[in-house]
């Protein structure tokens, strides 16, 4: 029976797999808590691709240095194959001596214990999950299994000289670990799924309001210009006011195009990260706008990408309100941390609105977008404003 440290430690890991969004996250919180229950030296997760090698690879226990040393991802063969495609456990006192062992990459760690388990849903593999190299009886045990000892062992210091197998207690618990690892990654899937779905819908919306808001924009430059043109020896004055009127109408739909450009780039949230996606946007506006944009963050770290992009969104959706509808000099944008999560806040010295009006008019200047965004990552969302004093747009989100 499983000791009640050893229940709050496993409790503790299914609870920290099924709260990870993302499919990468939840493969590494697998991989790290399968390590850690069991003691274990290594763990890896790898997920299949369709063509014999892995779509994704997690390892624990290995440094990045080790891992770029080794060398490309391993093939579907071996052991690694009897996992996926047999969906069998697999338990090795040496996985070296094993028949169908076929040798590692020179960089790769000397590895003897060997425990692997698939992680399936229904008929459907989805990954293979296994560790290597139990410590030494003498060494750290993990909490379920304080005075447990491997099939065959013996007490007594003769069982401390060698290395301690994994035992069937092990393989029990690292398969309960799968079948929850199975569901964990089943739901990421479908969340990430989600939100491919809703980031299409976006870029649908978003090419929409493009096509509208600009071709509008150049159907009235295209008709000034010409009235200018017929203007120009009859009645140069009107003439040159049409003029000015086409460098104004350029410039909002040059503005529009720019909007637009950013708000379809959440990919740069990848590369760049949050904080300097945010700093290069507000630069971008600040040069596009007569107002004064600017940026500033203070102890932020790397957040889930799902909060990231909600706050991302919240941000343009604020930062595009104190600009169009405010008539603000300044916004102010800022990003700080508060415990674990991180605070936004998007000020500006605008005209201001009365939120109560502004729900009964039905101009909801986004708000109930902003609101979900921040409610689907666990956030909050809080908006002061009153007529003739500004705006201040706040979100909290908690860490990950």
């Amino acid at each position: 029976m499983v000791p009640r440290s050893g229940l709050a430690a496993v409790s503790a890991a299914l609870l920290a797999m099924n709260r990870q969004l993302e499919v990468r996250d939840v493969l590494q919180t697998i991989v790290a808590s399968a390590r850690e229950l069991l003691g274990a030296e290594y763990a890896a997760l790898g997920v299949p691709d369709d063509h014999g090698g892995f779509a994704q690879f997690v390892v624990a226990g290995v440094s990045e240095e080790e891992w770029e040393a080794i060398g490309p991802l391993p093939r579907q063969h071996g052991i690694l194959a009897a996992m996926l495609h047999e969906a069998t456990p697999q338990r090795l006192a040496d996985v070296r001596k094993d028949p169908r062992f076929g040798g590692w990459p020179s960089a790769h760690p000397k590895m003897a214990d060997f425990l692997g388990m698939p992680i399936a849903d229904g008929e459907e593999v989805l990954g293979a999950l296994f560790l290597a190299n139990k410590p030494r009886c003498s060494g750290r045990r993990p909490a379920h299994q304080a005075e447990e000892r491997p099939e065959g062992g013996t007490a007594g210091p003769a069982a401390d000289e060698r290395p301690c197998a994994f035992t069937v207690a092990d393989e029990e618990l690292l398969r309960l670990l799968a079948q929850h690892a199975a569901i964990a990654l089943t739901n990421a899937r479908l969340y990430e799924r989600s939100r491919e779905l809703t980031i299409a819908g976006e870029r649908a919306r978003i090419g929409h309001d493009l096509h509208d808001a600009v071709s509008q924009k150049l159907f009235s430059l295209r008709l000034t210009a010409q009235a200018a043109a017929a203007l120009v020896d009859r009645d140069p004055a009107r003439a040159k006011a049409e003029l000015h009127e086409v460098a104004r109408l350029s410039a909002e739909a040059v503005d529009e195009l720019r909007a637009a450009v950013v708000e379809m780039r959440p990919a740069a949230l990848d590369e760049d990260g949050l904080v300097a996606t945010l700093r290069t946007q507000a630069q971008i506006l600040d040069r596009a706008h007569t107002a004064e944009v600017t940026f500033a963050c203070e102890g932020v770290r790397a957040l889930p990408s799902a909060q990231e992009e909600a706050l991302l969104r919240v941000a343009q959706e604020a930062l595009h309100n104190a600009l169009r509808h405010a008539d603000a000099a300044h916004v102010r944008v800022t990003l700080v941390r508060r415990g674990p999560g991180a605070v936004l806040t998007v000020t500006d010295d605008g005209a201001g609105f009365d939120p109560g009006a502004v729900r009964t008019s039905g101009r909801h200047l986004g708000l109930v977008s902003m609101r979900d965004r921040a409610g689907g990552v666990g956030g909050r969302l809080t908006v002061l404003s009153e007529p003739g004093k500004g705006t201040a747009v706040e979100m909290e989100v908690p860490g990950g």
